[in-house]
C-alpha cells in the first residue's frame, strides 16, 4: 500500500469498517470470515507467534483468539489500531504501514487475508512478508478468486468482459486486482516461499448485491459446501507457503 498513508487508511476505515450499518452486504462477508476461521487456524496450528495484517472489523482477530491462536496485529490506521486495543485487552497491536513494519523478532506465521489484492505492487510486499518469517515459518495469503463461479456466470451472460474484470464493488472496497490460483502461486513463489497447501471457501453464485435478502441458512450452506469443492470454484482462494529452513 505504498500510495496510502495512515490518514487515508483512517478515511477508508470510517467509510467501510466503522460505519457497518451503511455496508449492506456486511453480513454476507462476515459469514465467509466466520467459516474460514477454522481453516486458517488449522493452517497455522502449532505456530507460536502469529501476525495478522490489518484489523478490519476484528471478526477474524477475535475468532482466532477464541481458538487459542497467539495472534498479534499490525494495522496502519490509527483509528482501527485503537479499536483493536479497546475490543481486545491484552492484544499486541503494532501501529505501522505493512511495508514499513520491522519487528525485532521474526514470526512463526503471517496472515495476509485479503491484503495483496489492494496493494500497488504485490510482489515486493510478499517479499517483505517473507522476511518477517523465521526459517520454517508460514505465510497464509487469501485473495478474491478470478475463476469464482459467479464471475464465470457473469462472463457467460455478458455482464463482464473477462473473468478478472473488476466490478463496482471491487472498486468500492479498493481492489486493484483479482487472482487465479496460478497467478497467486507465481506471486507467492517470487518471494522465495514454497507453496504447500491450497485453501478456498464460499460457493458464490451471484454478486453480493443480489444476495442481500437471501436467508442466512442458504448463505451458511454455500459456505459449508465449500469443504466438498475445489478451491478454483470458490469466491475466496488462498495458499499456505513455507519459508525454507
Amino acid at each position: 500500500m505504498s500510495a496510502l498513508t495512515p490518514h487515508a487508511l483512517d478515511a477508508y476505515a470510517e467509510r467501510y469498517y466503522l460505519n457497518q450499518e451503511d455496508v449492506a452486504d456486511l453480513h454476507v462477508e462476515d459469514l465467509q470470515q466466520e467459516h474460514s476461521a477454522d481453516l486458517i487456524a488449522r493452517a497455522i496450528r502449532g505456530c507460536g507467534r502469529v501476525l495478522e495484517l490489518g484489523y478490519g472489523v476484528g471478526l477474524m482477530t477475535g475468532a482466532l483468539r477464541d481458538r487459542g491462536v497467539p495472534i498479534e496485529v499490525v494495522e496502519g490506521s490509527p483509528l482501527l489500531a485503537a479499536q483493536a486495543r479497546a475490543a481486545h485487552p491484552g492484544l499486541v497491536v503494532h501501529e505501522a504501514m505493512f511495508e514499513a513494519f520491522a519487528p525485532a523478532t521474526a514470526f512463526d506465521a503471517v496472515l495476509a487475508l485479503h491484503v495483496v489484492e489492494h496493494v500497488d505492487e504485490p510482489r515486493p510486499l510478499l517479499t517483505h512478508l517473507a522476511g518477517l518469517l523465521r526459517p520454517g515459518g508460514k505465510l497464509v495469503v487469501v485473495v478474491p478468486n478470478a475463476e469464482s463461479l459467479h464471475r464465470r456466470l457473469a462472463v457467460r451472460m455478458g455482464l463482464q468482459e473477462r473473468l478478472d474484470s473488476l466490478s463496482p464493488r471491487d472498486h468500492l472496497v479498493g481492489h486493484q486486482r483479482v487472482y487465479t490460483l496460478d497467478e497467486l502461486r507465481a506471486d507467492v513463489e517470487s518471494a522465495g516461499l514454497q507453496c504447500t497447501e491450497e485453501l478456498g471457501w464460499f460457493l458464490k453464485t451471484l454478486p453480493n448485491s443480489m444476495m442481500l435478502d437471501w436467508p442466512s441458512e442458504l448463505l451458511i450452506a454455500l459456505n459449508e459446501i465449500s469443504d466438498e469443492l475445489e478451491p478454483r470454484q470458490l469466491a475466496n482462494i488462498g495458499l499456505v507457503a513455507t519459508k525454507e529452513p
